[in-house]
């Protein structure tokens, strides 16, 4: 027999050369008790001689799985594949699942107004073993018909209505309030304007009142704009600060695109950035590094969080137990050029600023 391996072989092939039934060769490479030790070795031989490859699906036919796991994003394609944070989370869930020889299917709606598609294909359909869900609105009650559903279930980000769910996700209040006390501290803000992202989503709310606090406990002033997390938005809100809050020296927008959008029309406007006014971003997937001035943001473990939801994920398939149900991972400042500060290569992120704990 050639030891050149075979493209494409199948268990037909084993079993015409082992001289054996093709269930006896299945059998065989399962460590079936009613198959010799003797014929076991020798169809092991076979198959990676020819370079046999088991197929996925009917490994996961046998174990009555579907091989297979879903992202439900209850937004439009276009939502999902427009922002870089997704494509984080892609990569962490990909990355396990691949991993576990898993596909993956992404789960969005058609449209803004058809909110049940995303969960209804994957609930109806049963052709995945788990889902993880991003990006919901606190009004999305299709969150909790998936939980109840029996489907294993990891949510990214905090959901205080479902205490019940397994999820991963950061403090962003905390993050908030931190970022919002060293423009404060730091530099000496007083006039401080929050851009926020879309306030149906527990991330924006969480974000919003971070900063309130902050400007609450150190009694400067404090206005809040809201954005939907779009470059566009934080264009727009400097525009609204150039006509309404001329005064302000610092804006905290709750994402690195809408900092961005705001610093470009504030610039544009013969505004200093950030001798006049400070910037200060959120995520820090990648845009804050190359913007002329570089912005100062949160950083966010996106790509961290969806491997490890998605670990858990795997856990709750298999019927495992998972500790620490409510995973909080920490954040950090990162810390450049448009808040005021002077970073230089390999330094600007402060020690972490959270350990993790119970998100409720």
């Amino acid at each position: 027999m050639s030891k050149s391996a075979k493209s494409g072989a199948t268990l037909r092939d084993i079993a015409a050369i082992a001289g054996i039934s093709v269930s006896g060769v299945s059998m065989a490479l399962q460590g079936h008790p009613r198959i010799g030790e003797e014929t076991k070795q020798r169809v092991t031989e076979i198959a990676r001689e020819l370079g046999y490859v088991p197929s996925a699906a009917g490994r996961a036919l046998r174990a009555q799985k579907a091989g297979a796991v879903s992202l439900i994003v209850p937004n439009t394609s276009s939502h999902v594949f427009g922002h870089f944070y997704f494509m984080h989370v892609l990569t962490g869930l990909t990355g396990v699942a691949n991993e576990r020889d898993y596909q993956v299917s992404i789960s969005t709606n058609p449209d803004e107004l058809d909110g049940m598609a995303a969960y209804e294909r994957v609930i109806r359909a049963r052709s995945v073993d788990g889902a993880i869900v991003t990006s919901a609105s606190v009004t999305d009650g299709n969150i909790a018909r998936l939980v109840a559903s029996g489907l294993p279930v990891v949510l990214l980000g905090r959901f205080p209505y479902l205490p019940d769910a397994v999820s991963v996700g950061i403090d962003d209040v905390a993050a908030a309030t931190a970022a919002t006390d060293h423009l404060i501290t730091v530099h000496d803000r007083s006039r401080i304007v929050h851009v926020t992202g879309p306030l149906d989503h527990q991330t924006s709310i969480d974000r919003r009142d971070g900063f309130l606090a902050a400007v609450r406990n150190h009694g400067v002033d404090g206005v809040v704009i809201e954005g939907d997390f779009s470059e566009a938005a934080g264009t727009a809100a400097a525009l609204e600060i150039l006509a309404q809050h001329p005064s302000s020296d610092a804006v905290f927008a709750a994402n690195d695109e809408m900092a961005y959008g705001a610093m470009t029309a504030l610039a544009s406007a013969g505004r200093d950035v950030p001798a006049q006014v400070s910037i200060m971003g959120f995520d820090d997937f990648g845009l804050s590094r190359v913007t002329t001035p570089a912005i100062t943001t949160m950083h966010v473990p996106a790509e961290r969080m969806a491997r490890l939801a998605t670990e858990r994920l795997f856990a709750l398939v298999d019927g495992l137990p998972v500790e620490d149900a409510h995973l909080v991972l920490p954040v950090e400042l990162v810390v450049r050029e448009s808040c005021g500060c002077r970073s230089h290569p390999g330094e600007g992120r402060s020690p972490e600023m959270s350990n993790n704990h119970n998100l409720i």
